[in-house]
């Protein structure tokens, strides 16, 4: 495409996965030849990638109804705040980056006065609160979608919706180089390697870094040959989960390294890996690796949430598979012989292993279509009327 007139974007994203879809979807955008502000709320990524942050992805970082209602007061004012700037600067198109609960009130606010709205990542209405089709039918102008199944859903809807493969699935390589990234790692070749993914928000390490880190002792006393690998992303959470490791007294014969720099490395060297549910479930499927998955919460939130939820499933791969591949363990059953047990099953089952292989890839394949691209197409074409 050739040069054209300037695209200003308004942009919000609310956590570190939606910073790096940002990021690719602003590069991309970048690269379409023609001149683009951008403005909103993002992390580093989306920084780099040219975003001038009015506020930083932190100031959106809660999770859970009972965080979320402590803290209304201020998101409250902040995105007041954040819609009366847009409103003066009037951009060529709005694009909310998942956080629905933040984004659609934006959306649908700004939608009323005529600018365009772009919503990337859809909520999973087809998991709980399914309600939430009329307010996004308000708030939206077009919805980009990561996950086939949902075409149908916003079809019937009358929503205009395009899939535009998860970008993952770009990412991550079809066949891992796992003897490459044991060798960064400095592990052998042939060590037995379990990866530790509680999760990086102070909720989720609040409920689960404890048990992940029991089932670790558990599968070391049943098999001492496994190490545990515990990939963090930043320095804050790095230093966080460190001081909770010490403070757990673990048995000096456990083999445990926390390593900074994110899952990828860690995920591309495992055999197996303990997940919190959520998107590194996704990140686990795709480097097709066995898992099992865990999810525990204040029983307020889960309260709410098991009211709202109407799949069997929680884990991404078992939805998207549309049947439990992988086990999973809620709430109360989240115990460490459990989870410790049901991976060294997975690890010791050659079979099983295969069978996740072939899943996991025709998985992958149907979700690699070049997602950062597709979506800024559709982008430039709402923003363009």
């Amino acid at each position: 495409m050739g040069a054209g007139p300037v695209l200003s974007l308004a942009a919000v994203a609310g956590e570190k996965s939606g910073d790096l879809l940002g990021a690719a979807v602003l590069s991309a955008l970048g690269s379409e030849q023609r001149p683009l502000q951008c403005a909103g709320v993002g992390g580093p990524a989306m920084a780099e990638a040219g975003l001038e942050r009015w506020w930083d992805i932190s100031a959106l970082s809660v999770s859970g109804y009972v965080e979320v209602l402590r803290e209304y007061p201020r998101l409250h004012r902040m995105r007041e705040d954040l819609i009366a700037k847009i409103r003066a600067w009037r951009p060529s198109c709005f694009l909310g980056i998942d956080a629905p609960d933040f984004n659609l009130a934006i959306e649908a606010r700004l939608r009323r006065e005529s600018i365009p709205v772009v919503h990337f990542i859809s909520p999973s209405i087809w998991a709980w609160r399914r309600g939430r089709i009329d307010r996004i039918r308000s708030a939206v102008d077009h919805m980009l979608l990561v996950f086939p199944h949902e075409q149908e859903i916003y079809r019937q809807a009358g929503i205009p919706a395009t899939y535009v493969g998860h970008p993952m699935a770009d990412l991550i390589p079809m066949t891992p180089d796992s003897g490459r990234a044991r060798a960064e790692l400095g592990m052998a070749a042939n060590a037995g390697v379990i990866a530790l993914l509680p999760g990086s928000r102070r909720s989720e390490l609040k409920y689960l870094l404890g048990p992940f880190l029991e089932t670790a002792v558990w599968i070391n006393a049943q098999r001492p040959e496994f190490e545990f690998v515990l990939p963090v992303a930043s320095n804050d959470h790095y230093d966080r989960i460190v001081e909770r490791i010490r403070a757990a007294h673990l048995p000096d014969s456990l083999r445990l390294r926390v390593v900074s720099g994110g899952s990828h490395g860690v995920l591309a060297a495992c055999d197996a890996a303990l997940v919190a549910s959520g998107t590194a479930t996704l990140e686990t499927a795709l480097f097709k690796k066995p898992m099992v998955i865990a999810y525990r919460m204040g029983w307020s939130n889960f309260q709410i949430m098991r009211r709202l939820a109407y799949l069997p499933h929680i884990g991404l791969p078992n939805i998207l598979c549309a049947q439990e591949v992988v086990p999973e363990f809620v709430q109360a059953a989240v115990e460490p012989p459990a989870m410790g047990a049901a991976l060294l099953a997975q690890i010791d089952d050659q079979g099983l292993q295969g069978r996740l292989l072939e899943r996991f890839t025709a998985l992958h394949e149907q979700l690699r279509c070049g997602c950062a691209q597709r979506a800024a197409e559709v982008i430039l074409e709402v923003a363009d009327g």
